[in-house]
């Protein structure tokens, strides 16, 4: 087959909302953010220099060059980044300021001081707010590289047990300042792993290295504790201190199964107090994520967390005047985790459908002997 020359660019192998930032890689690196490779006007993908046909480039995925934030990837609608100043991650977010009026308000106000400093803010900060040169009513909001929540999975009970000591806290600290998320499900709670893995991972997937060239490796919480944060407060509502909190219109995030928003007597309810719905969303997260998984997807329930389970029911009943507020849940959540042992918090975590696997089994004996050795609590805050 006659070889073809290259393209004079390659964009046609990026995607629409590839492009987007491709079209700006100058300008952030002249405002101090880098981009990865794949972003350079200049690219060429790696796979035509190792001698690919035309038609197999872009697609390679042994390249780190061909991961792509597209539609597939939970993480399109984001970019990471590397701070040229210091070398720090980061992630550039694009916000379209009419759609989402509230989520820089809300997210620089908890990042100003005295809320930044507060140990029971879990909100994620804002480290920077860009304007688009050319894309009128968007901004770019600059935030910390953070991970899902679970991933790397917990190794301990009392691993999980800080993780909702935390999100408890940070939701409680929410509602005390009077601003409501109404979007707080899985994917809205993030943690920052930087302690966890001693080489960089790749913003696409914590598995690989940031360069791609082989897995990479991480500790546990245990061993370094992390800190969680509720992040995406486009649905977020915010009230004046002391003013009456009326119902507000009803808004679908990513957690639609509230009991508020069925409909009723064959008509479909048009508002709702969003603070006892923000109740129902964490304590669907524990009913789901924990105490008896989801009836979908690779979701099965951990074993060891029945003690959850009164709270939890409590949290998630159908009527939200019944639901406990955060102040309660804290209060309750810290009665319950008194009363469990130390060994209990230090057990492993296991899902339903784990396999046993004698390797994993006994080196987590051996983190364990080791973390009593070295005096770690078995509840590892940061």
């Amino acid at each position: 087959m006659a070889s073809r020359s290259p393209p004079q660019s390659w964009e046609y192998l990026l995607t629409k909302e590839e492009l987007l930032w491709r079209n700006h890689y100058v300008w952030l690196k002249e405002h101090d953010y880098l981009l990865r490779p794949r972003y350079n006007p200049d690219w060429v993908p790696s796979q035509w220099i190792a001698g690919k046909e035309l038609s197999e480039l872009g697609f390679d995925l042994r390249f780190e060059d061909s991961q792509a934030n597209a539609k597939f990837s939970k993480n399109y609608k984001v970019m990471d980044a590397t701070r040229i100043s210091d070398g720090a991650f980061v992630v550039l977010k694009p916000i379209n300021i009419a759609m989402y009026e509230e989520e820089i308000p809300i997210g620089l106000w908890f990042s100003e001081e005295p809320q930044a400093s507060d140990p029971a803010n879990h909100c994620v900060p804002i480290l920077e707010v860009l304007d688009f040169p050319d894309v009128p009513g968007k901004r770019i909001i600059v935030m910390p590289q953070l991970c899902r929540y679970d991933k790397p999975r917990f190794d301990t009970v009392g691993e999980a047990v800080e993780f909702m000591r935390q999100v408890f806290q940070g939701l409680q600290f929410m509602h005390k300042n009077n601003i409501v998320h109404r979007d707080c499900n899985a994917e809205n709670i993030m943690m920052d792993v930087t302690r966890l893995f001693p080489t960089p991972y790749h913003p696409l997937d914590t598995r690989m290295k940031r360069d791609w060239s082989g897995r990479v490796s991480h500790l546990t919480r245990t061993q370094r504790p992390v800190k969680y944060y509720l992040i995406d407060f486009g649905l977020s509502v915010r009230y004046a201190p002391g003013a009456h909190r009326p119902p507000e219109p009803i808004v679908l995030g990513g957690d639609r199964s509230a009991p508020e928003f069925r409909m009723k007597d064959g008509v479909l309810p048009m508002e709702c107090d969003p603070f006892p719905t923000d109740i129902y969303y964490i304590g669907n997260l524990l009913r789901t994520d924990f105490v008896e998984g989801r009836g979908y997807g690779p979701r099965p329930p951990k074993l060891g967390f029945e003690f959850l389970r009164p709270l939890m029911e409590d949290m998630v009943q159908d009527d939200p005047a019944l639901r406990p507020t955060m102040d309660e849940v804290v209060r309750r959540f810290d009665e319950i985790i008194r009363g469990l042992s130390r060994r209990k918090l230090r057990s492993r975590v296991v899902k339903v459908d784990d396999d046993f696997d004698c390797f994993y089994a006994v080196t987590h004996w051996f983190r364990m002997i080791a973390s009593i050795i070295r005096r770690r609590e078995p509840i590892p805050s940061p």
